[in-house]
């Protein structure tokens, strides 16, 4: 089930499966994904502007199934999240597009169609979209980006390493995303799975106790416990989301009180997710984290 490696002369769809982004933000995405070789084809609403939503559900699930099966297209890099994707589950043919040999790339509320296609067994990249890209970057993001479209597992020697909260090393296949999608897939159809996993989790704009809220799910579920370990991003810009009438601790202290009596691996501040300059994740692959370390090594690539 793992999707095709892409190759110079390959073409990669841009979708936007759910918020909108202007032609504006697209630029920069076009101009790296040619000057790495690639051609690029826009799906057709892959600019409709809507309110919070880049048109209908239905317009929506249309390019991005039409980015799963139009001849020609050997990868689909979503432009941007926000919101919708899970909006989307009851006109898409997920099982179609998991077999499709085709690699979903994108982060934030694209974790939703994470799990979909993990859970079916086709690997994924948690990778900076157009949007994100259309701000300069550290070069290994470009790097990291690349070696996961075309099948490489290093990791860029340049990018920064994590934070030990709980000491020891740990393997399994690779999970997670945007915290809050995770905790909102628990009792559906595409719920997360962690049994003896690596759960990679982040988030962006965050009040502290949502952030305790959350990982508190998490551990009620018993999904926290039953991961191998935890490797925990960014709460980007949470600290600064203190609500005055409750309070709030810094979301480092949170996780520590939240995780760290669990007795598996966890670290935090791994580059990757809401983060300036971001690592491309392959998700659902086997994996091996040394948290004192603050490292990952990606034991198989997400497409071949």
């Amino acid at each position: 089930m793992k999707p095709k490696a892409l190759r110079r002369g390959d073409t990669v769809a841009l979708v936007s499966p759910a918020s909108p982004v202007s032609k504006e933000n697209l630029e920069l995405a076009v101009s790296f994904l040619e000057g790495a070789g690639f051609n690029v084809w826009q799906s057709p609403g892959v600019n409709r502007l809507g309110k919070y939503l880049a048109g209908t559900d239905g317009e929506r699930a249309a390019d991005l199934m039409e980015a799963f099966t139009r001849p020609g297209i050997d990868a689909v890099l979503c432009s941007r999240g926000g919101y919708g994707c899970a909006r989307l589950f009851p006109f898409l043919d997920l099982d179609f597009i998991a077999a499709s040999g085709r690699i979903l790339a994108g982060f934030s509320d694209i974790t939703t169609l994470h799990l979909a296609l993990n859970r079916r067994g086709t690997p994924t990249l948690h990778a900076p979209m157009a949007l994100t890209l259309s701000n300069q970057k550290a070069p290994w993001v470009y790097e990291s980006l690349l070696t996961g479209l075309t099948g490489g597992t290093a990791v860029p020697a340049e990018a920064p390493t994590g934070n030990c909260v709980v000491p020891g090393s740990a393997e399994g296949e690779t999970v997670g995303g945007c915290l809050c999608l995770l905790c909102d897939s628990i009792g559906t159809p595409n719920a997360l799975e962690t049994e003896g996993k690596l759960l990679f989790i982040e988030d962006v704009d965050e009040n502290p106790h949502r952030v305790d809220a959350m990982l508190t799910h998490l551990r009620n579920s018993g999904l926290a416990a039953k991961a191998s370990g935890i490797v925990i991003g960014e709460m980007t810009r949470t600290d600064e989301r203190v609500d005055a009438g409750i309070g709030g601790s810094p979301w480092r202290d949170i996780v520590r009180d939240r995780l760290a009596d669990l007795r598996i691996p966890v670290m935090t501040d791994y580059p990757f997710g809401h983060v300036k300059d971001m690592l491309t994740i392959p998700l659902g692959v086997r994996a091996r984290m040394d948290a004192e370390a603050g490292t990952v090594e990606f034991l198989e690539p997400a497409c071949i």
